[in-house]
């Protein structure tokens, strides 16, 4: 059994040569790791010290499968946690210190419609929605053997 099978974040990392600013095994996990945190292929491979260019690179090998199934998910989740953040901050609102003079002296929440137009009706949402559409539909009938 591969270890992607159950997990996609169980991965078999790329073998890569042994370089020390290199792709290792441990770097290519915590890639994964931070780009299912927040779902930025850039902001992930700076976290780990590498270039989004030299992940993308990574991903296109031909033995990156696990790589590149572990990769889509971490997407995918941060994806998804950055929508659940999106809505958080669209229904409570964000708070905005009040100034006077230099000096805070309160707060008061700002709602941002724009924001929870994006969440309800941005890209995620819209594919995720075709996703549990589809789920729903039922199954074409099976063909039974000797009809067409």
């Amino acid at each position: 059994m591969q270890p992607e099978d159950d997990d996609p974040f169980d991965f078999a990392p790329v073998a890569t040569s042994p370089r020390v600013d290199g792709w290792s095994a441990e770097r290519q996990r915590a890639f994964i790791a931070e780009l299912a945190s927040h779902g930025g292929v850039a902001a992930a491979a700076r976290a780990v010290g590498m270039t989004p260019q030299s992940a993308r690179r990574l991903r296109t090998r031909p033995d990156a499968a696990g790589f590149v199934r572990a990769w889509d998910a971490a997407v995918d989740q941060g994806r998804l946690m950055a929508l659940d953040l999106a809505m958080k901050i669209a229904r409570e609102g964000r708070l905005v210190p009040i100034t006077r003079r230099g000096k805070i002296i309160g707060h008061r929440r700002r709602f941002d419609s724009r924001l929870l137009f994006a969440a309800c009706y941005g890209e995620p949402m819209q594919r995720y929605e075709r996703e549990a559409r589809a789920a729903l539909e039922p199954a074409p009938p099976a063909s039974r053997p000797g009809s067409r």
